[in-house]
Parts: structure tokens; C-alpha cells; sequence
């Protein structure tokens, strides 16, 4: 059993632990706001990019097409950009972003696809890295950008795009989380490269020229299409990176109050049972006399 300074010391030990995942679940709320509004903004610019490309997409065709929309006639070499954070004590965020990579991988190596691994950022990196130590093509580290922006965004493009024209890949799918709450971060997939074309687009009874043609717009705004799209997924990252820190430091917080409340009633007892053993022992004692 505990001794009563055992107890008073991890009671307090609790305690300081306490006011620091408070703190943390303070600083986390704070960030939230302003994460999420930059994540819902990016939302309709990459949404607009997309239906714009699809209607130019529409009209090329063939050998025409630009590389990055056309592909390289091969699907034999996967690649997934795996997003995920760089700090810790967000809940199971990274857990779930690297099983739905995990889930994705295993799929397409299923169907005898040969898959590598681009990883952004660090907390993803060691189980993956574990299970697949063959498979690892690159990382691109962001821990030591205080702020995310379009620059990191912009450097990860570029490289996956000279990658891709370079042929050492057929095939690039995005695996990021998707902010919905602070309490629901949906790991998603989507394919980065080649570009996918939109299913439908929305005909239009107007007569539109280019100028210059649609090969031409569409080489310059493919690479921009695919920076958006990583730069939305970045947004998405630090979002839901603070929702699910902020959830996780609050649940801790509870808990760490929880088990305070525990430990001082055991501590109460074994004070009590204690003053109590002393009374008997003074009292038997009196009475030998």
C-alpha cells in the first residue's frame, strides 16, 4: 500500500499535469478558429479551379493532352503522399491518416501494383516506416515551418510534378484528413497525378473561345491545380490537427480530474486509518499504565 507522501506527491504530480493539458487545450482552441476558417476558404478556390479544368479537360483529348492530365499510359506504379502532422498529442489523428494508407497500400499491392510511400510530415513516418521499410520514396519535412503556407505547398508540387514527368511514377494518390469538427477528422484519398477528369461537367449553351488554346491554359494550369489541392490538404492537416488536440487535451484533462478526485479519497483513508491506529495506539497504551 502507499504510503500517505506517495500519495500526496502524485497527487500533485497529477495535478501539474492537469494544468498543462488545460494550457494546451486553451492554446489548441485558439488555433482552431483561425485554422479552420483558412481550411473553409481554400474549400471554394479549389472547388472553382477544378470545374474549370474539367470544362477545358472536356475539349483536349489524346496526345494532345498535357502529361499531367494525360498520364504516361501506365497504372503499374503507385505512389501516396501520406499527410500527416508534426506534433503529437492529438488523439488518434495519425493513427487513423496512416491505417487509411496502410488500407490503401495493401490494396493496390494486392492487385500487383508496386507502391511507395511520400510522406509529409513526422508522426507518420516510424509505422510506416516499420511495416514498410522497402517501400519509403521520399519525405518532405515540414517540422521546423512555424507557419504553413503556399510556399510548402508549392515545394512539395513542384517535386511530385518532376517526379511524375521524369517517370518515376504512373500514379499519385493523396492520403490527407478532411477537418469536420473538432471531433471528426475524416481520413481521405483522392488521386493527385495524373490528374483525374471531373465525371460531369456542366454544358453550356454559350460559345467560348480560348485564347490561347486549351493545350496551352491547361499546361499552366494543371501544375496549379495540383499546388491547390496539396495546399488545401495542408490546410485540412493543421485543422484538424488542432480539433483533435484540443479534444484529446480536454478528454485528458477530465481524466487527470477524475483520478485526482480518486487518489484524494484514498488519501483521506489511509490519513484517516492512520490517525486512527495512533488513537489506539495511545489509548492501549494508557490503559497499560
Amino acid at each position: 500500500m502507499a504510503s500517505l507522501k506517495e500519495l500526496k506527491d502524485r497527487i500533485g504530480s497529477v495535478k501539474s499535469t492537469q494544468k498543462i493539458t488545460k494550457a494546451k487545450q486553451m492554446v489548441a482552441a485558439a488555433k482552431l478558429r483561425k485554422a479552420q476558417a483558412a481550411a473553409e476558404a481554400a474549400r471554394p478556390y479549389a472547388n472553382r479551379l477544378a470545374d474549370v479544368m474539367g470544362s477545358l479537360a472536356s475539349k483536349v483529348s489524346g496526345d494532345g493532352a498535357p502529361l499531367l492530365l494525360r498520364g504516361t499510359g501506365s497504372d503499374k506504379r503507385h505512389l501516396l503522399v501520406v499527410v500527416n502532422t508534426d506534433k503529437g498529442l492529438c488523439g488518434g489523428l495519425n493513427a487513423n491518416i496512416v491505417k487509411e494508407a496502410k488500407k490503401q497500400a495493401n490494396e493496390l499491392i494486392a492487385e500487383g501494383k508496386d507502391v511507395t510511400f511520400y510522406l509529409v510530415g513526422k508522426k507518420g513516418r516510424a509505422p510506416i516506416k516499420r511495416e514498410y521499410p522497402d517501400r519509403i520514396g521520399h519525405h518532405f519535412d515540414t517540422s521546423e515551418v512555424r507557419h504553413i503556407g503556399f510556399k510548402e505547398a508549392d515545394a512539395i508540387a513542384s517535386d511530385l510534378v518532376e517526379r511524375f514527368e521524369k517517370g518515376e511514377f504512373d500514379v499519385a494518390h493523396l492520403v490527407y484528413p478532411i477537418f469536420k469538427s473538432a471531433l471528426a477528422q475524416d481520413p481521405t484519398t483522392v488521386q493527385l497525378l495524373p490528374v483525374p477528369s471531373p465525371e460531369t461537367v456542366e454544358e453550356s449553351d454559350a460559345a467560348v473561345e480560348y485564347e490561347p488554346d486549351e493545350e496551352e491554359i491547361l499546361a499552366e494550369l494543371l501544375p496549379r491545380y495540383v499546388k491547390t489541392q496539396l495546399f488545401g490538404a495542408l490546410l485540412e492537416r493543421e485543422a484538424s490537427e488542432q480539433g483533435a488536440s484540443m479534444t484529446a487535451m480536454d478528454n485528458a484533462t477530465r481524466n487527470a480530474g477524475d483520478l485526482i478526485d480518486k487518489l484524494t479519497i484514498k488519501y483521506n483513508r489511509s490519513r484517516q486509518a492512520a490517525i486512527t491506529t495512533e488513537l489506539i495506539e495511545i489509548i492501549a497504551g494508557a490503559e497499560a499504565l
